[in-house]
């Protein structure tokens, strides 16, 4: 029989990156077995869990989550929900700011923006079903640029190539050259619970289990909203 790896082996997506960093120290501090956590865009992350590749937690937005559970490559009744993250806005550092108080307040700052900066992620599809469903959709999509798997929309508007940024919050929050204007207001809040779950593949799932209750347990909360998410 093979050695089981002493180290436990995670991927997540971007969005969660900074966040595991710090829970991941914590749980190191208080004696827990060492974990390395890759993080790299949530579509190709969930392919690699997907196509077999050997992890032992993996942590993604909830919907994704369940559908590697579904398709048998998250350990069934595994999944732990973590965090709620809210979707913001942001210019670069220097510009004047939109209001972003309203739903229609929005609506005109992206129908004035030179250019439109969204993620691959679940905040970037929301996104462009809400601009469907206001009927702009083909108006601005000369303008619109979705940041590559793994690149930050937070990089986008830093360099100027958008004025107008959407995305985590968590993402966007320490990123030098950048305005977060805030959080997207409640009659069109898009938020996403970021979850994990067991692999299949993991010969140490029971210490898998043991990271994520103390993830998820209340003494975490504190990171959580340090990097701007909220517990679930």
């Amino acid at each position: 029989m093979g050695t089981v790896p002493t180290t436990l082996k995670g991927i997540s997506s971007m969005a969660t990156r900074q966040l595991l960093a710090e829970l991941v120290a914590d749980w190191h501090a208080q004696g827990g077995e060492p974990v390395a956590i890759e993080s790299v865009g949530g579509v190709d992350a969930a392919r690699r869990v997907h196509d077999g590749e050997a992890f032992d937690v993996v942590f993604l937005a909830s919907g994704a989550i369940a559908g590697l559970e579904v398709a048998g490559r998250v350990l069934a009744g595994s999944r732990v929900d973590l965090m709620r993250s809210s979707t913001a806005v942001a210019v670069p550092a220097g510009a004047a700011t939109p209001d972003i108080s309203s739903e229609e307040a929005v609506r005109a700052a992206v129908l004035a923006a030179s250019g439109i900066g969204y993620s691959t992620g679940p905040s970037g599809v929301a996104l462009q079903a809400l601009f469907v469903r206001w009927g702009i959709a083909e108006q601005i999509r000369p303008r619109l640029v979705q940041a590559r798997p793994g690149v930050p929309v937070a990089s986008l508007v830093a360099s100027g190539e958008v004025a107008l940024g959407f995305q985590q919050l968590s993402e966007l929050l320490h990123v030098p050259g950048i305005t977060v204007v805030g959080t997207l207001p409640q009659a069109i809040a898009i938020d996403t619970v970021f979850s994990a779950g067991v692999t299949a593949a993991s010969a140490r799932a029971d210490a898998a289990r043991r990271l994520l209750t103390f993830m998820a347990a209340p003494g975490a909360a504190t990171a959580k909203r340090r990097q701007g998410m909220e517990p679930v």
